[in-house]
């Protein structure tokens, strides 16, 4: 149901920011070593890329929390995402500078060697974003539920088909190789829709054909996109090839998003079409507004940067460490379902409410 907050949401996002920033610094009385004995607290944040502008928003938000607490932020990205050595890289630089800790968007789990060589050096590592596949890589995710994001768009997704049958193309992140927020809103988006799923750490091993919630379905196939909108087109432009007939687009992100519509669009086969992301950035709401995108979960990256600089800061300065959210095994920083076409029993909020609290 779509909850009627516009003049309050953004004081509801406020406050809930608020009450995390307490709870991402309660206190677990770990140590970090020798972490208290310089004065300089040093950072590093490592993205992904800086051509999406998630990560550019994530930088931003950390930048702004280093310069209000006094931390000394370094920042390094991925030429592309998947660039996995660039961010080797930057890891034992931060290791060599006797940085106090690391805030990382992983781009492959060829970094996780690195990042445990840097907890073996003392420094505290939190993965932003995505979480590794090797959970003692890191102390700690700061994190969007991935799955609930996927699930929060196949719930609406098959509301929104209304019993008809969906043809769906499936663009993801990579074909060749595996990282946890892939699989999770993959995963996660055919959950929402009542799709049963074989194994759920595997993409694409679900039934082609059969029942979904609110009728039949047929998955067209999955393609790689990298999460950019050149390879999102060139997905699409592939599904559609296999399948005319495809009325539902899932995309792993926002601009792999713009760049199916507009193969579709090239096809003159915008009619009915529903395409689902996960983003929530200023420009991907705007595609809602719009009405390119028909739905999308927002993430809140300036969040998740900002209580990371903080929580290493505390870390530092207190010897004590943040713990996750309960009941889970990351630090959730919350997700919600935008779009202008709300259900009965579907949670969401307008692209009106969400441009109030988008980044990018």
């Amino acid at each position: 149901m779509n909850r009627n907050r516009r003049g309050g949401l953004r004081r509801t996002l406020v406050t809930t920011s608020a009450l995390t920033i307490g709870a991402a610094l309660a206190l677990t009385g770990c140590s970090s070593g020798d972490g208290g004995d310089d004065d300089t607290v040093g950072v590093s944040l490592i993205v992904k890329t800086t051509s999406n502008p998630f990560f550019v928003s994530m930088q931003e938000g950390a930048e702004a929390a280093a310069e209000e607490i006094g931390v000394e932020l370094t920042f390094a990205a991925g030429r592309e995402d998947g660039d996995e050595d660039t961010q080797i890289q930057a890891v034992e630089n931060a290791i060599s500078r006797g940085d106090k800790g690391i805030l990382i968007t992983p781009n492959g789990p060829g970094v996780e060697d690195a990042l445990i060589r840097a907890r073996d050096a003392g420094l505290y590592v939190i993965a932003l974003d995505t979480p590794p596949s090797d959970p003692e890589s890191v102390d700690i995710t700061f994190a969007t539920d991935n799955f609930l994001a996927g699930q929060r768009i196949g719930e609406w997704t098959a509301a929104q088909l209304g019993g008809e049958k969906a043809v769906i193309a499936m663009i993801d992140l990579f074909d060749d190789k595996v990282v946890s927020v892939d699989v999770q809103r993959d995963q996660g988006f055919l959950d929402g829709m009542g799709i049963e799923t074989a194994d759920a750490a595997v993409i694409g091993d679900e039934a082609a054909t059969g029942s979904y919630s609110g009728g039949e379905y047929e998955i067209v196939g999955h393609e790689a996109s990298q999460g950019a909108e050149d390879g999102g087109r060139t997905a699409a432009e592939n599904l559609l090839s296999i399948n005319p007939d495809v009325n539902v687009v899932y995309t792993i992100n926002e601009p792999a998003a713009y760049g199916a519509y507009e193969a579709f669009d090239a096809a003159d086969a915008t009619e009915g079409l529903i395409v689902a992301s996960v983003d929530g950035g200023c420009a991907g709401v705007t595609a809602v507004t719009d009405g390119v995108i028909s739905a999308t979960s927002q993430q809140y990256p300036v969040r998740m940067a900002e209580l990371g600089v903080e929580a290493i800061h505390a870390l530092a300065t207190t010897g004590e460490a943040p713990e996750t959210s309960e009941g889970l095994d990351f630090f959730d920083t919350g997700v919600e379902l935008v779009t202008d076409q709300p259900h009965e029993g579907v949670e969401s909020i307008t692209s009106a409410e969400a441009a109030e609290v988008c980044w990018g």
